[in-house]
């Protein structure tokens, strides 16, 4: 059975991608088709979906900055958005019901107002996958969409444990104290060194905590958030969130295939599912025009609303427990698990294109931009620089480095983690903060001094976007850039990229010139 599952998740995420979809809409056809034919799932596909979500939400955490969830962008957008979809969907659901809508007619206010707390959620398994295949959990608007994440998935808990009557055991309030645990937790990972050992030291802690919170009565996956949150200070905070992506992507997929075994639908069903899909557009609609409010900038509000462009599993989890407690009727689960479903094919489609219909649209989507900035927000200077860096990691540094160093060049370096700015600018470095991908960043800073500039972030398609707004801003200087395959360094180089450096064969060569020396000074009977 196991094996059917592995062909079947295969066979379908390997055909999604060669249409252009992301796999994990094959993964979720690849659930129903299972479904359909009969075949039932046993422990093993929810244990793996579980582990999936966890050793997600601890990586989550392992970006976190708990200081962001109490800035009123990420809470008032949150709990703002929730309250108007909540609002809108149960009068939407009463007036359907009015019409004799089969499923909406027996809806009262209080069932209704439960479909809307259901929907009101946004999928943080979809959202952190999108953003994480475009290298974004770090920048601006994948922190915004984090946050709301995360204040989103409190207010699930909240509910399951108010709806099944479970009061957290008093020893819950020793949870609190858990930061006191941070300099043991640093000392465990110090002695973990770089093999093995750190991806399975990620998976004790993630799973420990989950136990840990389940045993007072709170739910587990708070845990590994949380426990990801105290070591996201850690200098290997980055290598083990890694070290655990390919972990967390296989076991994510008993995930999605979990979502088809929910039920078989009806055509009655698969119709308000519909019906519930088209109201997507009108939930990030939502969002945006709310998060402008609060004073984000458009193109971030804008981001973040398609990132969130989707329903939640947690949708799920409250309809299951509504069905549990006779709150609702059972038709809504199947209903709500579709609807979940063609959410995510939505949001796969809809964030593929993102930034380009940003682009397209940015005339109008600025239009709509509070007059205000938030302090975080405002385009910042390079100064006189004669070379700027674009991604500030090892490679930028090193970069960065020998121009300032060994060249005698005045450099600026630019990345949107503000942590690494933080560490870059105490190391006595010009960093500034800026998303290279916006194309209000270009426009808005001064390139006339710059006559270099050099793209170290390891995604070529982030690049090419890059390179594509300085083109169109008129930039007439020269560019170079890393690739770390040689398919990569054609396409950067037909693009436009003046000079590109294939990483992994020209990091030997370099090697080569460092260490060279060893052997030019010896006898040449030595080297014979």
């Amino acid at each position: 059975m196991d094996y059917i599952w592995v062909a079947v998740a295969f066979a379908c995420g390997f055909l999604a991608k060669q249409i252009g979809l992301p796999a994990l809409v094959g993964y979720l056809a690849a659930g129903f088709a299972l479904h359909a034919l009969g075949i039932q799932p046993d422990a093993s596909l929810q244990t793996l979906a579980d582990l999936g979500v966890t050793l997600l939400l601890f990586t989550i955490g392992l970006t976190l900055n708990i200081r962001n969830l109490f800035k009123t962008e990420i809470w008032a957008g949150a709990l703002g958005h929730m309250s108007a979809v909540v609002i809108l969907t149960a009068v939407n659901s009463l007036v359907l019901g009015y019409l004799g809508l089969k499923y909406f007619a027996d809806l009262n206010w209080q069932t209704a107002a439960l479909i809307g707390f259901a929907v009101s959620f946004s999928s943080t398994v979809c959202a952190i996958k999108v953003l994480e295949e475009r290298g974004e959990l770090r920048a601006r608007h994948g922190q915004v969409a984090i946050g709301i994440l995360i204040i989103q998935d409190i207010a699930a808990v909240v509910f399951v444990t108010a709806a099944s009557g479970e009061i957290p055991s008093a020893w819950a309030l020793l949870l609190f104290a858990l930061p006191l645990l941070r300099p043991a937790l640093n000392k465990l990972l110090d002695h973990c060194g770089h093999s093995e050992m750190l991806p399975l030291a990620g998976f004790f802690l993630a799973l420990s905590f989950g136990e840990l919170f389940e045993l007072v009565g709170v739910a587990g996956h708070l845990g590994a958030i949380v426990v990801g949150a105290l070591l996201s200070g850690h200098s290997k905070a980055v290598e083990l969130s890694k070290s655990l992506l390919s972990f967390k992507d296989i076991f994510l997929i008993g995930f999605f295939l979990s979502i088809g075994f929910t039920a078989l639908p009806t055509a009655d069903m698969f119709a308000v599912a519909i019906i519930m899909s088209i109201a997507l557009p009108v939930k990030a609609a939502m969002f945006f025009v709310w998060l402008t409010r609060l004073k984000l900038r458009s193109r971030t509000a804008f981001l973040s609303a398609m990132s969130l462009a989707n329903y939640s599993e947690f949708g799920l989890i409250v309809c299951s427990i509504s069905v549990a407690h006779d709150m609702l009727a059972k038709e809504w689960l199947v209903i709500m698990a579709l609807a979940v479903s063609l959410s995510f094919v939505f949001a796969a489609l809809l964030n593929a294109h993102a930034h380009s219909l940003y682009s397209r649209w940015s005339g109008v989507i600025k239009g709509l931009e509070h007059k205000k900035r938030l302090p975080e927000d405002p385009f910042p200077e390079i100064g006189d620089a004669a070379i700027l860096v674009v991604g500030m990691g090892r490679v930028g540094t090193g970069a960065f480095d020998a121009f300032h160093g060994h060249f005698r060049k005045d450099v600026c370096g630019v990345d949107f983690d503000k942590k690494r700015i933080k560490e870059q600018r105490e190391a006595g470095r010009n960093v500034i903060f800026g998303d290279v991908e916006n194309p209000d960043f270009w426009a808005n800073i001064n390139l006339d001094s710059i006559r270099l500039i050099v793209f170290t972030m390891p995604k070529h398609l982030d690049i090419i976007e890059a390179l594509t707004h300085i083109q169109n801003i008129g930039y007439e200087g020269k560019t170079a850039a890393i690739a770390q395959y040689q398919d990569q360094k054609s396409i950067l180089s037909a693009a436009g990229i003046d000079e590109v450096f294939d990483y992994f064969s020209e990091v030997g060569t370099g090697l080569a010139k460092q260490s060279i020396h060893f052997v030019e000074d010896e006898p040449e009977g030595l080297t014979g």
